[in-house]
């Protein structure tokens, strides 16, 4: 009995109504698609058609028990057990050494490494599991809100909330990087016993694997499979200036006047959300913005952008809900009152899914806001924020939710980037607040959500940002000093700004932003409550001594513009990321896996933020292989050593790789005197 067979460059296995096909995608890479009681389906929802891909060597032993496909670094290896012709794959590198592989049937326990449980419809709940090795350690995965490096032993769930960005590709300290490709509402445990990715509801099975000897190889052809980032604009590598929220016109032309008028020109303003009428009226509000051509061509004229924000919700009482509803443009509730969130009114969110819905919300911001000058979007409520996230309740043009619902922010971000780039644009940047798998080929700049303005949470970002860049989003930054409860007269919050500003200086986008308080009632001239402002978020709103500071910081952010766009040239060119985990660049050293506060801005800066309150000192460990000198004082460390370094209010300990980066060192120096 022969249950594999070679078509064209496939290799497949039958047994019992289960097909599981493999195939080379990209170099020594290989992806793995089955279905039960079906053709495997061509259809991708991420991965690229490979542009490199080495021909593999497929062989079936005699018995038709055996059999493997070799792509370049990467091998899998077929063998169906006798006890119930199971099916188990292994896979291993060009050693022979073991990278991944499914778990046995057990015998007489008959388990599957491959579980379909039939849903109605036709579509299944799918299992899959892995034996998981201790030794392991595991990064990426996208962005949760917790203080942890090593991914080893969580528990995850696939699906996006605000603050939470699901993107299912990890890279592990054995030599591969793994790709869940299914946009399914679901849950990854990566249990000491098993690894065991889940889908609630799916047509199939799909993953990708590479193989490569280092981090940075494997980012490489994962970046080649699912897209590359567009080059970062000039407008992106600066300071950008944001806060809930600049009301009216005028507001926002003081604020941009009281930067200049300090020698200061922030490469973006951002007019946050409310700007509008209702939600889902994509427009300024004509009370409040009476003239916004006028107010952009002065911003553009002190050389400024200006970014606007969009939200996907669509009030029942917007100018545009009939016709969207009538067009069959919205998100649709399975049952109940169609009010997917209630926030100063009923909303449904627009259906980014749709490819019309995209051209008609284009058309629409295009009009209201690409006509009056404005060239930037702020994308909020990407996930999108269901009230109560019940996933099951709800259905895109592109599926039920429980099945599609991940690529939501995608789609939401391409609907801006494919139609600025319809209009003759190339220097695209969207601030998001979520992503999936290949959001970073339309231009998405995550942020990390509404967190809480906290030592916890800000340690958090600094995880946030090094998994994110780890799974394929170089373009990532934060609300610097935190988004909700941030008290301008506390002592404590002031501390943390600044922390967090000295921080926010080596993120891939610097910008403030965040929710004062004590915030400001609105109220129109209709008598009708409008979304609060907050207090003062101006780096001249804490008194001088902060203004220094931070005045000091936008002045090193200005010096490090050259290097930046080195960096961003990296990410564009081979997905590299902006910020990243020691061992990026230092795999041989053991330690360097194990490090949760610190991290490399680029291959020279290594950067070790103070997040606890009240330290003026803390222990940084440096990586074995280079000498580095320390940014503020010159001193000399030899690196594969931790250390007890000194950090004043207004220092934030950066070390120089192998005495890289002169000029930006000097800047930093200046600072510490």
């Amino acid at each position: 009995m022969n249950f594999f067979e070679k078509k064209e460059h496939h290799l497949i296995f039958r047994e019992n109504g289960e097909t599981v096909m493999i195939t080379p995608w990209g170099e020594n890479s290989l992806r793995v698609r089955g279905r039960f009681l079906g053709d495997v389906e061509e259809e991708s929802v991420a991965l690229l058609e490979p542009v490199v891909s080495s021909e593999a060597q497929i062989q079936i032993d005699e018995d038709g028990m055996r059999a493997s496909m070799v792509n370049g670094a990467i091998c899998a290896q077929l063998e169906v057990q006798p006890w119930g012709h199971a099916l188990q794959i292994t896979y291993r590198n060009q050693k022979g050494e073991v990278l991944l592989r499914e778990i046995s049937n057990g015998g007489a326990l008959t388990k599957r490494a491959r579980d379909y449980k039939a849903l109605p419809g036709g579509n299944f709940r799918l299992k899959v599991s892995f034996q998981s090795d201790r030794r392991e350690k595991i990064y990426g995965m996208g962005q949760y809100q917790q203080e942890v490096m090593d991914l080893k032993g969580c528990n995850l769930e696939l699906a996006h909330r605000n603050s939470q960005v699901s993107i299912p590709f990890y890279i592990s300290s054995l030599g591969y990087g793994f790709l869940w490709h299914n946009a399914s509402i679901g849950e990854v445990h990566f249990g000491l016993n098993t690894t065991e990715w889940t889908a609630e509801n799916t047509k199939q099975l799909d993953y990708w694997i590479t193989a490569a000897d280092t981090p940075a190889k494997i980012e490489e052809q994962y970046a080649s499979a699912t897209g590359k980032t567009p080059m970062m604009p000039e407008y992106g590598l600066g300071f950008w200036q944001c806060k809930l929220r600049y009301y009216n016109q005028q507001q926002v032309l003081d604020i941009a006047r009281g930067y200049k008028e300090r020698g200061i020109t922030p490469d973006v303003l951002v007019i946050d959300y409310y700007h509008w009428p209702r939600c889902g009226d994509w427009r300024f509000d004509e009370e409040y913005f009476p003239n916004p051509k006028e107010m952009v061509q002065k911003l553009h004229d002190m050389g400024i952008e200006t970014m606007v924000s969009v939200w996907p919700q669509v009030d029942w009482r917007s100018e545009n809900y009939e016709e969207m509803k009538q067009k069959g443009l919205l998100v649709r509730s399975h049952a109940g009152v169609d009010a997917q969130m209630i926030f100063h009114g009923n909303n449904v969110f627009m259906d980014a899914t749709n490819p019309r819905t995209r051209q008609y919300v284009w058309e629409k911001c295009r009009q209201n806001y690409g006509e009056l000058g404005v060239r930037a979007y702020w994308l909020d409520e990407a996930e999108p924020e269901f009230t109560g996230y019940s996933f099951e309740q709800y259905r895109y043009d592109a599926g039920p939710v429980t099945e599609i619902g991940n690529i939501y922010p995608r789609e939401y971000a391409r609907l801006f980037y494919e139609g600025q780039k319809t209009d003759g644009r190339d220097d695209i940047v969207s601030l998001i607040r979520c992503a999936w798998v290949g959001s970073q080929r339309y231009g998405s700049l995550v942020w990390s959500g509404d967190i809480m303005s906290t030592y916890e949470d800000f340690r958090r970002q600094i995880c946030a940002g090094i998994h994110m860049g780890l799974a394929g989003i170089p373009w990532w930054t934060t609300d610097i000093g935190g988004f909700h409860n941030g008290w301008n007269e506390s002592e404590q919050f002031r501390e943390l700004l600044v922390r967090w500003f000295e921080f926010g200086t080596f993120c891939p986008v610097m910008r403030l932003h965040g929710c004062r308080q004590p915030a400001q009632q609105i109220i129109n001239q209709a008598g009708e409550v409008r979304e609060q402002t907050g207090a003062d978020n101006e780096i001249w709103s804490w008194g001088p001594e902060i203004e220094a500071i931070m005045t000091a910081y936008i002045g090193v952010r200005e010096k490090m513009r050259g290097y930046t766009r080195r960096l961003m040239e990296e990410a564009h060119e081979n997905g590299s990321p902006v910020m990243r985990a020691l061992f990026y660049e230092f795999p041989e050293d053991e330690k360097a896996w194990d490090v949760a506060d610190e991290y490399l801005y680029g291959p020279d800066l290594l950067v070790a933020p103070v997040c606890h309150e009240g330290a003026r000192s803390r222990q940084v460990y440096l990586p074995q292989g280079a000498v580095w000198t320390l940014a503020a004082t010159g001193q000399v460390f030899e690196g594969g050593r931790s250390y007890l370094i000194d950090a004043p209010m207004a220092v934030i300990p950066v070390f120089s790789r192998n005495g890289a980066q002169e000029e930006i060192c000097e800047e930093l120096k200046q600072i510490a005197k």
